[in-house]
């Protein structure tokens, strides 16, 4: 999914931090992995996956169509990690693959891939993406499969059960991310910023129950994974009322509960590199809102990066295969 782009701003359903996310029931949840992965600064990796924007990125690459997903995620950054993590002819998987990035970067790539998701919408550009990149010449091979990832042991083949080298996705930041913008006469209005409008979307969830069905995707993910496989999710931190809701600490917790173990946390820049300085990319929303934070005494400043988690699974009794938590 994404390039998921937090508007930091508030909406009326987006995951409430003053909810049962912020309850007490939902901290103790999340003692089980505090203190067991902590960024180590010497062991930092850093993912320069901005030198070019994102639609420059995109251009000729993708079908337009592709710009109507509100939360894309950065090629470079799925490029970055099937190379980082595959050979040719790996099986790389995305169970929340929006218009199918990851699928795209895969098969340009050498690799075989699929993907599943929610929006029929999104799943039909998908397709079309794939389509486009062996028009191009791509080699490898790809799908996708329409279902909720939350079931995703159903929807796959046993077959491929241990066969995937490399899951890559991203979980949803709320029903709103950045979307386009166009003047309209009261000032700048906003569309393309949603998902799509079915309730059963995991991205209309609060925090808690995002983390719970992320969980069970990872834990489907998990199976999916042959020996050394590794999961890879892009999150970020966003803002509710001027409140940070740590959304990657809850992805951490979700990938534990699902079996797997983290062994990496990377940075995936959302800023080029510049003579050794940052030079910034933001959407309109993240100025605007960092503006109006800023005017009101709050000294916002512009997100820069992508958290990557990485997992492995953890060993298995049986087989020792896995990572030992």
């Amino acid at each position: 999914m994404p390039e998921h782009t937090s508007t930091g701003h508030s909406e009326p359903d987006e995951p409430d931090t003053n909810g049962p996310a912020a309850s007490e029931g939902y901290q103790r949840r999340h003692r089980e992995y505090e203190g067991r992965h902590r960024a180590d600064p010497e062991g930092l990796s850093v993912w320069a996956t901005a030198q070019s924007t994102g639609p420059v990125q995109r251009r000729g690459r993708y079908v337009p169509e592709s710009v109507k997903h509100p939360a894309r995620m950065l090629p470079a950054i799925a490029a970055h990690a099937i190379h980082a993590y595959t050979q040719p002819g790996d099986l790389v998987v995305d169970p929340m693959c929006g218009i199918g990035t990851t699928l795209v970067e895969a098969v340009h790539a050498g690799r075989d891939a699929f993907g599943i998701e929610y929006e029929p919408q999104w799943s039909n550009i998908a397709d079309a993406n794939i389509h486009h990149a062996h028009s191009q010449g791509a080699t490898g091979r790809a799908s996708v499969i329409r279902g909720d990832a939350t079931r995703l042991v159903s929807l796959v083949p046993a077959a491929l059960t241990g066969q995937a080298a490399l899951v890559v996705t991203s979980p949803p930041y709320g029903p709103t991310v950045h979307g386009l913008v166009r003047p309209g006469e009261g000032g700048v209005v906003k569309h393309d910023d949603r998902y799509g409008e079915d309730k059963g979307n995991l991205a209309y969830r609060d925090l808690t129950g995002l983390a719970d069905g992320f969980a069970q995707i990872l834990h489907g993910c998990a199976t999916l994974l042959r020996p050394g496989g590794v999961v890879v999710v892009t999150a970020r931190p966003w803002r509710k009322r001027g409140e940070l809701v740590d959304l990657p600490s809850a992805v951490i917790a979700a990938g534990l509960r699902a079996g797997l173990v983290p062994i990496e946390r990377c940075v995936a820049l959302l800023a080029a590199v510049r003579d050794g300085h940052l030079v910034a990319r933001p959407s309109f929303f993240q100025l605007q809102q960092v503006r109006k934070a800023r005017s009101s005494g709050v000294p916002m400043h512009l997100i820069a990066h992508e958290d990557v988690l990485i997992f492995a699974k953890e060993t298995s009794p049986k087989d020792g295969t896995g990572v030992v938590a």
